[in-house]
């Protein structure tokens, strides 16, 4: 962070106010001391002439802070008696948890936790980042719920959820451990994926990417590109963002009159050679030309697997993905796929937290934010 000399103070609150407005700076100063902790309910705030003595502004300016600081719900001013901290703005302070079960193994949910932790920081609260991950399904759904009653133990004020995937009994273990969590009034927002199938919603907050644009994005450009027979392939158990991605192809598909191969989704293992030639031939007379994977890990060893049949990819087949992990150039080809925005789904995630903090009976939020798609080699066309 750059040095504020005007104010020495807000070094501590890890907010760069170089470049602000001064009442700017008032207003992010208090908001983050309030924030905080630093008053209590109907505590009294600096006056205007504190406020002038300590950032060396005028008093018009100290004024507007303290206005727009009352407008945004922190503040309420007392003809008088002076400016005082609203009962109820204080946000619950303390410690989220993360109860990510895919942390370590899949990709996307590194950058996420990272700015997840940012973020909560830059509020006042802590991050406890709990190990749930393992290469064993079974051990990670034990893991995840061992993990979910010592957050509940540490008594945290909320808790950032990747419902477990792939591994049997999921959705009772993912039910178990969010009913658990609101028992005890912790709240729960859920990253990537909800806990029901599609198209039907939980009661919970969730900020992921816009699966079914996807989906039909993804499906919209290998049409483009003259793909007849596209077939889309998932690993059995994958969660419900598989089904809207699935719905969006379908979209893309009946748009243009496109009739797909019959049995057109398909559950398998893309490491096992003869699912994958059973895949590739289709069921009628002409091979698939295009694959859509549900994610890169299941891309990526297709793409191996191909190299053992002597497939050539784009080729014999265009391929396309999901998620635009950081291997995604390294692959060969380089793998065109959808884009996560994984910072923005952190950033997201912390704020939609603090709302329902600030408001526990507000209605459940589903976010959805916008993933372009990158074009890369595996689908037979570049930028």
């Amino acid at each position: 962070m750059k040095k504020n000399e005007k104010n020495p103070e807000a070094e501590s609150f890890n907010v760069d106010l170089e470049g602000l407005p001064k009442h700017r700076q008032i207003f992010e100063t208090l908001r983050h001391e309030i924030m905080l902790g630093r008053y209590t309910a109907n505590q009294r705030i600096p006056s205007e002439a504190q406020l002038v003595r300590k950032f060396g502004v005028s008093r018009p300016t100290a004024s507007r802070a303290l206005r727009d600081l009352q407008s945004a719900g922190f503040l309420e001013r007392r003809p008088g008696s002076g400016t005082y901290l609203r009962h109820g703005a204080i946000p619950h302070t303390g410690t989220f948890g993360l109860l990510i079960p895919g942390l370590g193994t899949t990709e996307i949910f590194n950058p996420i936790c990272t700015e997840i932790s940012r973020c909560a920081q830059a509020e006042g609260f802590g991050i406890l980042w709990g190990d749930s991950s393992d290469q064993d399904l079974e051990t990670r759904s034990r893991r995840a719920e061992e993990l979910c009653r010592q957050y509940v133990q540490r008594k945290v004020a909320g808790v950032f959820f990747e419902p477990l995937e792939l591994t049997s009994g999921r959705e009772e273990i993912n039910r178990h451990i969010t009913e658990t969590l609101i028992q005890n009034h912790i709240p729960v927002v859920l990253l990537d994926r909800d806990l029901c199938q599609f198209p039907e919603r939980s009661p919970f907050d969730m900020v992921g990417i816009d699966n079914f644009a996807a989906g039909f994005r993804a499906a919209s450009h290998l049409l483009k590109l003259g793909a007849k027979r596209i077939r889309f392939l998932a690993r059995p158990g994958s969660a419900p963002t598989v089904e809207l991605r699935i719905a969006g192809i379908r979209e893309a598909l009946a748009r243009t009159g496109t009739i797909p191969e019959e049995s057109w989704t398909a559950y398998g293992d893309p490491a096992d050679e003869k699912f994958v030639q059973t895949l590739i031939r289709g069921t009628g007379s002409k091979r698939v030309d295009a694959l859509i994977c549900a994610n890169d890990i299941t891309a990526a060893t297709l793409i191996r697997t191909f190299s053992f049949l002597e497939i050539k990819v784009p080729a014999d087949v265009r391929l396309v993905s999901f998620d635009d992990v950081k291997y995604a150039t390294l692959l060969s080809p380089p793998l065109t796929t959808i884009h996560q925005p994984c910072r923005d789904i952190g950033t997201t995630a912390v704020h939609v937290m603090l709302q329902r903090l600030k408001d526990p009976n507000m209605p459940p939020q589903q976010i959805l934010l916008d993933a372009p798609l990158v074009v890369r080699k595996s689908c037979g066309a570049e930028k």
